[in-house]
């Protein structure tokens, strides 16, 4: 980076010491990766110098005759992976995606049924403060207040009662597979669009140990960044008969020309979930994350639906008497990285909320196995049983450090 050095040293020191950051600590935030050498140039390349407008041989701009090659790779190769009718690639990240998905069959004031935000759904599921919860009438499911799993005899009375033109399947915080044919069913009952949201999930998805939702829904939105281990974009997956208005939702409907250079990265990285090493990465997040939460709960810890069937825990900190802002606090300091999050039925505000959310995807792509996650368990105890500790603290994270450096992360091995 010789040329942001000379250039803006200022924002070349903010890079730097974010590569350290991510190579010196342990990232547990479900919703973070580390990405290869292939997909970091690629997002660099020159191709984010053009503007392409509109689709394949349909451009507003000249200059596209590598760009619709780039672009239809792109679509062929989600089609292949996902087993999907339609592919559109362009969607900017994950929330436009869904936005545009609304676009395509509702108006505004039409009812939507999503998980509510609190017990694990997005903001864009329905949330009041977001812009589905503010031009919709948007209506949500919770957990089970007993078993903190979905219930979809509840889910199902709820559709019957309000009848809405899209259920939502998803979550961005439920440890669980959901039932993709129960909301199939539903949705069916009640005349409603399915959409599943698998921004979370889909690199479990593509690496064959989390069951498809693509069966089922009449669209399927994902980011390609998350378990997926892509550049920040996203996808939308269809049956071929909503192919247009879902195209013409994306763009004109909610943006103008899409970032190529994404698009081929999304490219690389559907050629890289493709392979028999993504396969086994993917087996070995769940691995890992079902150790972790298995050794939490022997120390005590109370996880939400008692374990995890992906890549990550959510864990109430309630018994613990400390915050999730706290103990998310004190676990960075100690060189441990996770996010607080809102429980269902959290008695807490949600900028200070009872628990943390913790996934394994990003240290997976370190190389860290099982006995990695005991060591990160017990670690995570001791923090939390002693979060004001400064000392501790310091020693733990120049722990963490000393054990990260023998497991380089994918994009920074020229630090370690």
């Amino acid at each position: 980076m010789e040329n942001v050095k000379e250039l803006d040293p200022e924002i070349y020191s903010l890079i730097k010491q974010e590569e350290k950051r991510q190579a010196d600590k342990i990232r547990l935030i479900a919703s973070e990766n580390y990405v290869s050498n292939a997909i970091l140039e690629t997002t660099g390349c020159i191709l984010t110098n053009k503007y392409s407008e509109g689709y394949a041989g349909k451009r507003y701009y000249e200059g596209q005759q590598f760009i619709d090659q780039v672009e239809q790779l792109a679509i062929k190769r989600a089609k292949d992976l996902f087993g999907a009718e339609h592919a559109n690639v362009q969607p900017y990240s994950g929330s436009p995606a869904n936005i545009a998905t609304y676009l395509a069959f509702l108006k505004p004031g039409d009812t939507i049924l999503g998980m509510a935000l609190p017990h694990g759904g997005h903001l864009t599921h329905g949330a009041k403060v977001s812009i589905s919860g503010r031009y919709f009438d948007a209506q949500s499911y919770e957990l089970d207040a007993t078993t903190g799993l979905i219930n979809y005899d509840t889910i199902r009375l709820k559709a019957l009662a309000v009848r809405p033109k899209i259920i939502i399947a998803g979550h961005s915080a439920y440890p669980r597979i959901l039932d993709f044919k129960k909301f199939r069913e539903i949705a069916d009952e009640v005349n409603a669009l399915l959409m599943v949201d698998m921004a979370h999930f889909a690199g479990l998805v593509a690496g064959g140990v989390h069951p498809s939702p693509v069966p089922y829904a009449d669209v399927v939105t994902t980011t390609t960044h998350k378990s997926l281990r892509g550049p920040r974009g996203a996808m939308i997956l269809c049956k071929a008969r909503h192919a247009q208005a879902i195209d013409k939702a994306v763009f004109p409907g909610v943006q103008g020309g899409p970032h190529d250079n994404t698009t081929a990265a999304i490219a690389v990285a559907l050629k890289e979930a493709a392979s028999d090493s993504f396969k086994k990465y993917t087996a070995q997040v769940i691995k890992n994350a079902k150790i972790l939460a298995e050794s939490l709960m022997a120390m005590g810890f109370t996880l939400i639906t008692n374990g995890t069937d992906n890549h990550l825990m959510l864990v109430d900190l309630t018994n613990k008497n400390i915050s999730g802002k706290t103990a998310a606090k004190a676990l960075d300091k100690a060189g441990i990285v996770v996010n607080y999050n809102a429980v269902p039925f959290d008695k807490r505000k949600p900028f200070d909320p009872s628990g943390i959310r913790i996934g394994t995807p990003a240290v997976t792509s370190r190389g860290f196995k099982e006995n990695e996650m005991l060591l990160i368990s017990t670690l995570i105890e001791k923090v939390i049983s002693d979060p004001e500790n400064e000392n501790f603290l310091t020693k733990t994270a120049e722990e963490v450090q000393k054990l990260c450096s023998h497991f380089p992360a994918p994009g920074l091995e020229h630090l370690h």
